[in-house]
């Protein structure tokens, strides 16, 4: 698999708190030029980018992040919002304390929701893989398996770890067939994003990756 295959995976991403909009068209820009998924952006974001790209390139957002202890109502709201906007794809954190207090029903009805929002359009899970037992990690297959929703993703990028071989690996082993994986957090060189894609994921959350491809151009 050649770079630019892997970087048809990927979501470009920039989800900094202190990030501007002359960052944000760059990214754009280098996002249309290597030709990758989707463009990821904070959520006041999505407009501004959406008018920028005018069509050329899916934007993808985040709900309840990136702690994920917002209320379902709240998310819903946002999930609502960043979709009337523009947004084409959403990517929602799970309530974690409800994992931990095995609130598994409860999760399940959020996700669904959010899915309901969404209809056609995409809506990843982040699971925050860090934080859970392999045993909850086996359980939120099967949770956003039944939600219906799109894919599960590992990671925010914001916690104490990202995405490993061994998540992806287990993710592939026990979501539904109709459940894609997201591998993000942490993605830093062309070798790790292909391991990952042959474990399984089918899309990568990074910005290192393009930002590799540019400091490698010649200097003219």
């Amino acid at each position: 698999m050649d770079r630019r295959e892997i970087l048809r995976h990927v979501d470009h991403t920039l989800l900094a708190p202190t990030a501007t909009w002359e960052e944000l068209q760059v990214l754009c820009d280098e996002a249309l030029q290597y030709e990758t998924a989707s463009v990821c952006v904070p959520p006041n974001r999505v407009k501004q980018v959406k008018d920028y790209l005018c069509g050329r390139m899916p934007v993808c957002t985040v709900v309840g992040f990136p702690n994920g202890y917002h209320t379902t109502a709240v998310k819903a709201l946002e999930t609502e919002e960043v979709l009337d906007r523009g947004a084409d794809e959403v990517d929602m954190v799970i309530n974690l304390g409800w994992v931990k207090e095995k609130r598994f029903h409860d999760i399940q009805t959020e996700i669904h929701t959010m899915k309901d929002i969404c209809d056609d359009k995409i809506l990843k899970v982040i699971v925050e893989a860090c934080y859970l037992t392999e045993e909850e990690k086996i359980k939120m297959c099967e949770v956003v398996t039944e939600a219906g929703a799109d894919f599960i993703k590992t990671s925010t990028g914001f916690g104490t770890g990202g995405a490993t071989f061994e998540d992806v690996a287990l993710f592939a082993a026990h979501i539904g067939d109709h459940v894609k994986i997201k591998a993000a957090g942490g993605i830093g060189s062309f070798e790790d994003a292909q391991r990952f894609l042959e474990l399984g994921a089918s899309r990568l959350g990074t910005s290192r990756l393009v930002k590799i491809m540019e400091a490698e151009k010649p200097i003219l």
